[in-house]
């Protein structure tokens, strides 16, 4: 989750998540079968999934969870790939069904408060991939109609974990990102006041205690504290406990490898890429050129950095040949920009000054990113650990 996505997250309020709730033997047969899909979103079997939530709606079809769910499968697979937008119409349109089933509901009892829940989620994400696509007006008209539904609900059911986890999200973010991204203070006038502190012990209670939101709380709180806290430690811990619980989630193994890449612990980062990479070769669901290319990466670096600079030569050139698959012209990547330049160092320190020149060259034909293209002027005046 890049800091565009969190930004999304304050006007979104996205407080309708899912999880696996701790303890089985208290859910109803309802919230048991939401489980079992859950589970099957967070592993990556979505048509599973579907199956699972299809068969919510026939057997409760009053209950807005089926649908609520169901659109949620394809928000998973936006998730793994935002660049690719073919599946946008569809998601808004499980989202439209889900909002005027919920609308129903409330005619006949405006405090009915499963249509309030998932009436908030369907908008809040809703507004959340709208932000994604930079339609931010109407992100933030999502975000002033969620909000009222989350404190009714919370005035109706204040135990509720779940939806504190939603408040939590709040006090965190609208404290956070205005003083982070000050362009978005203006926008803060319909907001209420946020509470940093607040929201993190908010969302580690829920991420004990809620019934569908555990999970997601785990999520916001390993990239909070990856991307706003700099506390890599925590967010190494939070990591670890989401890829054990969901091993083949490339989302999370990927923030798990990222957390030692921030610590300076290159060897494990590796280790973890390496299952990556495998996973992509194999070709397990989720894990994309996307996946494939930031593994080589992370494993190219590592092998130059043991001095085995034919392995990193191998790596890092396949990083860069995959970020061409991925990239559009003039408008690189930081993974190809940086594999080209690290390419060029395990050139320079295998003593192949001639194939050096020409990479540093190559990395100044391309977008430059974090002074990459300095560096890479340096080198080629200088051969790189002279």
């Amino acid at each position: 989750m890049n800091y565009k996505v969190l930004i999304t997250v304050l006007f979104s309020l996205i407080f309708i998540h899912f999880t696996t709730p701790a303890v089985c033997q208290d859910l109803t047969p309802l919230e048991q079968k939401t489980k079992k899909g859950i589970d099957f979103i967070y592993n990556i079997k979505f048509d599973s999934a579907e199956v699972v939530f299809k068969e919510i709606m026939s057997a409760y079809p009053e209950h807005p969870a089926g649908r609520f769910f169901l659109a949620m499968v394809d928000w998973w697979r936006i998730a793994l790939d935002y660049d690719n937008d073919s599946r946008d119409e569809l998601f808004y349109a499980k989202l439209e069904d889900v909002i005027f089933h919920c609308d129903q509901l409330l005619k006949k009892n405006k405090k009915d408060l499963n249509a309030l829940f998932f009436k908030g989620g369907a908008m809040g994400f809703r507004g959340r991939l709208r932000a994604i696509r930079d339609s931010w007006i109407k992100a933030a008209d999502d975000g002033r109609e969620a909000l009222p539904l989350l404190q009714l609900a919370y005035s109706i059911d204040s135990t509720n974990h779940d939806i504190l986890f939603g408040i939590g999200i709040y006090n965190y973010f609208a404290s956070v990102i205005p003083d982070r991204f000050p362009y978005i203070k203006p926008l803060m006038i319909f907001f209420p006041k946020g509470d940093k502190s607040r929201g993190i012990n908010q969302l580690i209670d829920a991420s004990k205690k809620a019934k569908y939101a555990s999970t997601e709380a785990l999520y916001f709180l390993l990239t909070l504290y990856y991307q706003f806290e700099d506390d890599f430690y925590e967010a190494r811990d939070y990591a670890e406990k989401l890829v054990k619980k969901y091993p083949d989630n490339p989302i999370f193994q990927r923030y798990y490898g990222r957390t030692y890449v921030r610590l300076g612990d290159y060897e494990n980062a590796a280790n973890i890429f390496k299952e990556v990479y495998k996973k992509s070769q194999i070709g397990f669901d989720g894990y994309s050129l996307n996946a494939r290319r930031e593994a080589l990466y992370y494993m190219g670096i590592q092998y130059r950095h043991v001095a085995k600079y034919d392995s990193a030569i191998i790596f890092l050139k396949e990083s860069i040949n995959v970020s061409k698959q991925i990239d559009k012209k003039g408008d690189e990547s930081g993974f190809q920009t940086s594999a080209a330049l690290n390419l060029g160092l395990a050139y320079d320190q295998s003593k192949n000054r001639e194939k050096a020149v020409e990479t540093y060259k190559y990395c100044l034909s391309i977008k430059d990113w974090n002074d990459c293209h300095e560096l890479a002027k340096r080198y080629i005046d200088k051969p790189y650990g002279n």
